[in-house]
């Protein structure tokens, strides 16, 4: 006997309600100018598809090509003022009447900055151009002629018809045709979308199901679709078949998505809708833009500035020289005549202004760029060779594919992070469990618990030919227990193994793959088969299990599936020995209230082991059996059936008669699943907490998982003051829940009198930064997709910012990838902070692309989040040496290097000013024409660069080290050697219209006024930066000063930390496994839809 209820059908629908139904779609769609309304397409017919221009299946990541790098590349470096400046500058110094040193001096410092960056920018854009090529070029089998032809995958265009493998990635988004599954059925695995490695399944229209893999009729296909244009939500997907006079509705649940992976699936064939930018996936990738740091744009400041102070300079000298020449050099034109270009002292001091903008010109050198581009790549090449962040199992170090946001690293605020493959490994382990009463998965040495990772003695499951050798676990006692034929650790792990809807796979002889709707179910049903108890296979009315090698086959009488309501999912089989039994798994918060009266005292035991695992961090579930009388049974099953068939209400009336049989269950024990964290996740995130560093996880998850490894890496802490949940469905509900959190957090952030709220209501239209608010306590928020579509509208995205910014951690699950780039681009446009977002997934690109620095791990969801990337690297936990190594030091680098650069230049060119009033305003330099060009280029280069390059911040130096000493005396050496030979008598004799200054360096160094000068400018300089170290730490002592006097006081050793104690907490966040999905594939297996036509075969296994 089975039971079942539709899966999926589809109606055909007549022509009245197609036209009247798109002619309201086009009616809604009328307000989009500019943009596809309706697409319209015919299987097999690109000539008539063509006509619509559709873009072909290319993808294009990259930002140039051949033509228009260097006009574009030009374009973004000269948005840099100090480019346009020399640019300028450039020009003037072309006109002879005012140029006062040659071109060359300029030219050359600026092509060499431009060509470094641009070389820089090349290689960057060859690296997508080439991952492009990659996935443009892969390889499709496509329909065509009645027969099967390979070609690219960039090639496809709309109207194909494509065929696809197991295990291949879907090359377009396409509409299911047909499968080597019954009924049409295809499993897919959408971790490129959504992050997701469970199973989802799609289901074919029977009409194109019929189709198979008859190539003769798949080419005769001429199908006509009329469908939404292309747009980037995931879910959603309207549209209408035609196929021989009737219609045929279409959703998403007949559409493969590009970046999905078929599984479980020998082969299917799909009708190509949406191709290369329209396709999904490639619609919520966000646009590419040019990152720039603040330091940019401080630099940009300053030189507007500098600018500024520059002009005003060379007017002050300019007036100078008019009232000069008015006064004076008139009356000496016998000894300095004009030039015949001059006729006053007005025009004079014109062309005398715009020589002292070239002479002054060194207060904001070339060299400056070239500098700190140079110390970029040097932090950058760092970055690359850090020992520390280079992952050996995969021989991956870390990498930054740009140079140009170091020092931003060191100013982050707001980390935005990816859950699954980012913090976790994407791994589900069975880690522990409860057997009536006895608890499993300890590892104990010398009677004391010990963590696993101090006891590697993994349990020999080599008895057993069918486990996993991938399966560890460390308890022995659990084995014996198996092995003596303990009656309640056989019933837990046969429950284990019935209770669940995971197909299984043979590929090889003995070699069992199994695919899961959720990696929960897979690990549990693993656990179940190293143990002893395999599942093998199953059809729609029965499951066989080898049973310590002992092959038996159970009658599938019905599955009662799970959903966010129930909480918990249960089959009921008959044994080989003609009993029927039910078992049943779910949230102990349901099932506790279904369990017999007798287990009581069981039950108080298995509460305490599940608090033991919650605190933990770990997944838990309770399992429970009843044996039914056949009588009571076969009363049951009517009453079932008549519920399915029910047109009203039938879904509350099977819920109803599924309580009245899930009752006076018999508990077996509970299970709890590590969803493995990867490694030092949660001491990274302590840390970044520590520098004040927020963390927001942006998941398109489950809420319950998601909160799960909140708590599991300490983003949310069991001593919070308070979390909030934000699951309105409407505008106004969700401003409710925000503003209550916001009340509890801060009251007065409600009052009319609060800064924020007079200035939103003085100046609404204007944009502002949101000033940080402080609340009263430790809270966290958490807020689902649906509910974060409305709060990001215009009129509630200030209330969301302002109760998210106050909260400890926030986690945003069931996302879409734009709604990831959203958030972070709320933030970014309201706060005026640096932003990171990490992920591993092409689901993650959007965000890693809006966010200031976007960091790419190299997991197991592809390579497009690295490949899009500002930074990559193989582990979570590298973030912390990335941002509090790397990013601080590269930071402060770069402060110290601007401070010194500008003051020595400052004080090189205020000479020249100081030397105009001596010098009638004549535009004369002061120094030679040499000392000029070598001073920026070679005599103060070496110590700022030095500084720039191996300045390490520590707590205390009280000595130089060998790099200091290099940089700073052969910095003098190196200014002596170059002054000698410069002004040596070889160089003038042979270029004496060059070298004209003669002995000069010989004879003024012979002097001891030049010594005794050059003695006090070196302490006059260096007392001021003295006294201010000295005074600085008693009477503005800075954190570092503070930490330093602390170290000197603390003479005693450092106390060991207390352990932390387990905290009894509320099971509200436990069982995260058993209400984690919307529905389950009860229904599915049941109907008999699963299993191929072929006769099954059982296949003897033994152990």
């Amino acid at each position: 006997m089975k039971y079942m209820k539709c899966f999926i059908s589809e109606i055909p629908w007549n022509y009245n309600w197609y036209y009247s139904a798109m002619s309201l779609f086009e009616s809604e769609s009328e307000d989009r100018q500019n943009e596809e309304q309706v697409r319209y397409l015919q299987a097999n017919s690109r000539e008539l598809n063509i006509v619509f221009g559709y873009p072909n299946n290319t993808i294009k990541t990259s930002r140039y090509n051949v033509f228009n790098f260097l006009p574009l590349n030009l374009f973004e470096q000269f948005q840099r003022l100090a480019n346009a400046y020399f640019l300028i500058l450039l020009f003037l110094q072309l006109i002879p009447q005012i140029s006062s040193l040659a071109w060359y001096t300029t030219v050359i410092p600026l092509l060499v900055v431009l060509s470094i960056t641009a070389v820089k920018d090349a290689i960057d854009d060859m690296k997508r151009h080439q991952n492009d090529n990659q996935v443009n070029n892969r390889s499709v089998m496509v329909v065509m002629n009645g027969r099967i032809k390979e070609d690219k995958w960039m090639n496809i265009q709309v109207g194909d018809i494509i065929k696809l493998k197991n295990n291949q990635s879907v090359t377009a988004d396409v509409l299911l045709l047909s499968s080597s599954e019954p009924y049409g059925l295809t499993y897919i695995e959408t971790a490129e979308l959504d992050g997701e490695t469970n199973l989802k399944v799609k289901q074919a229209i029977s009409v194109t199901s019929n189709l198979e893999d008859n190539l003769g009729l798949l080419s005769a296909f001429d199908g006509k679709v009329k469908c939404e244009s292309p747009n980037n939500k995931l879910d959603k997907f309207t549209g209408i078949l035609t196929y021989k006079g009737k219609n045929y509705l279409l959703n998403h649940d007949k559409l493969l998505l590009r970046g999905c992976v078929i599984r479980n699936t020998d082969w299917c064939y799909g009708l190509v809708i949406y191709t290369g930018p329209d396709t999904k996936l490639m619609q919520n990738c966000g646009k590419s833009t040019f990152k720039r740091t603040h330091m940019d744009h401080l630099l940009n400041v300053l030189v507007l500035w500098i600018f500024l102070f520059l002009g005003s300079m060379c007017f002050i000298l300019a007036i100078g020289h008019g009232i000069w020449e008015h006064k004076k050099g008139y009356y000496f034109q016998s000894f300095l005549p004009w030039k015949k270009y001059v006729s006053s002292s007005v025009a004079s001091a014109i062309l005398i202004f715009w020589s002292y903008f070239i002479i002054l010109n060194t207060m904001v050198p070339i060299s400056l760029y070239v500098s700190v581009e140079i110390i970029r790549l040097g932090n950058s090449c760092y970055i690359n060779w850090d020992r520390k962040m280079f992952y050996a199992p995969k021989n991956t170090p870390a990498r930054a594919r740009t140079t140009t946001l170091n020092e931003e690293l060191g100013q982050v605020k707001y980390v935005f992070s990816d859950k699954t493959g980012t913090l976790t490994q994407n791994i589900m382990v069975f880690n522990k469990c409860s057997i009536n009463g006895i608890f499993y998965g300890g590892v104990y040495k010398n009677e004391q618990n010990v963590d696993v990772s101090d006891e590697r003695e993994k349990v020999d499951f080599s008895y057993n030919k069918l486990a996993d050798p991938k399966f560890s676990f460390y308890d022995k006692t659990l084995v014996e227990a198996v092995k003596t034929g303990d009656r309640w650790v056989h019933l837990f792990f046969l429950s284990l193994s019935l209770c669940h809807t995971v197909m299984s796979e043979e590929k090889v002889e003995g070699n069992l793959v199994y695919q899961a709707q959720s990696p929960d179910e897979g690990a549990l049903v693993t656990a179940a088969r190293n143990f002893g108890f395999v599942f093998c296979s199953r059809t729609s009315e029965t499951i066989m299990v080898v049973e310590m090698g002992e092959t038996k086959v159970y009658q599938l009488l019905a599955i009662l599936d799970f959903n966010n309501v129930r909480k918990r999912m249960s089959v009921i089989v008959r044994t080989p020995e003609d009993r029927v039994m039910l078992f049943c798994k779910g949230a102990d918060t349901i099932l506790c209230q279904l369990l017999h009266p007798s287990c009581r005292s069981l039950r108080d035991v298995t509460m305490e082991h599940l608090d033991d695992f919650a605190v933990e961090g770990l997944r838990t579930l309770m399992v429970a059996y009843r044996e039914l009388d056949n009588a009571f049974f076969q009363a049951w099953s009517k009453r079932h059936s008549e519920a399915c068939l029910s047109l009203e209400n039938r879904e509350d009336k099977i819920s109803d008669v599924y309580e009245e049989i899930e009752k006076d269950l018999m508990l077996l024990g509970a299970t709890a699943i590590e969803d493995k964290l990867q490694d030092g996740v949660p001491e990274t995130i302590a840390t970044l907490n520590k520098a004040k560093i927020k963390i927001w996880v942006l998941t398109g998850d489950k809420q319950e998982t998601a909160v799960n490894i909140a708590y599991a890496c300490n983003i949310f802490e069991d001593e919070m003051d308070g979390m909030f949940i934000v699951e309105g469905k409407n505008d106004e509900t969700i401003r409710q829940e925000l503003r209550s959190a916001r009340d509890k957090m801060k009251p007065e952030a409600l009052l009319e009198s609060d800064p924020v709220n007079i200035y939103l209501t003085t100046k609404p239209q204007m944009s502002f930064r949101l000033p940080e608010e402080v609340p009263n306590g430790n809270y966290g928020l958490i807020i689902n997709g649906c509910s974060l579509a409305y709060a990001l509208e215009g009129n509630l995205e200030l209330e969301l910012l302002r109760t998210a910014c106050m909260c400890k951690g926030v986690i945003c699950c069931r996302m879409t990838p734009l709604q990831k780039a959203q958030v972070v681009e709320l933030v970014k446009r309201y706060k005026k902070v640096v932003t990171l977002a990490i992920g591993d997934g092409a689901n993650d690109v959007s965000m890693i692309k809006a966010a200031h620095i976007g960091v790419g791990i190299s997991g197991q969801e592809g390579m497009q989040a690295m490949l899009n990337s500002d930074y990559a690297f193989s582990q979570f936990h590298y973030l912390q040496r990335l941002l509090l190594v790397h990013g601080r030091w590269s930071y402060n680098r770069m402060c110290k290097f601007l401070s010194y650069f500008f003051y020595k230049n400052f004080a090189f060119t205020l000479v020249h000013f100081w030397y105009a009033f001596f010098s009638g305003f004549s535009a004369q330099t002061v120094y030679d024409t040499w000392f000029i060009t070598f001073y920026n280029l070679v005599y103060t280069c070496l110590p700022v660069l030095g500084l720039s390059l191996f300045d390490q911040i520590a707590l205390d130096t009280t000595y130089w080290t060998i790099i200091s000493h290099i940089f700073t005396w052969g910095s003098l050496g190196f200014y002596f050697c170059i002054l000698f030979f410069l002004y040596s008598d070889g160089l003038c004799l042979m270029f004496p219209n060059v070298f004209q200054f003669l002995g000069v360096a010989r004879n003024t160094l012979n002097l001891p006024q030049i010594w005794l000068s050059i003695v006090l400018s070196v302490v006059l300089c260096i007392l001021p930066v003295i006294g201010y170290q000295f005074f600085k730490p008693l009477f503005w002592p800075a954190n570092v000063d503070k930490i330093i006097d602390r170290i000197h006081q603390c003479t005693r050793p450092l106390l060991p930390l207390p352990k932390r104690t387990k905290l009894k907490h509320a099971s509200t966040r436990r069982s995260a496994y058993a209400f984690s999905h919307k529905q389950g594939f009860g229904a599915l297996i049941t109907s008999g839809k699963t299993m191929k036509s072929k006769v099954f075969k059982k296949k003897q296994l033994s152990f």
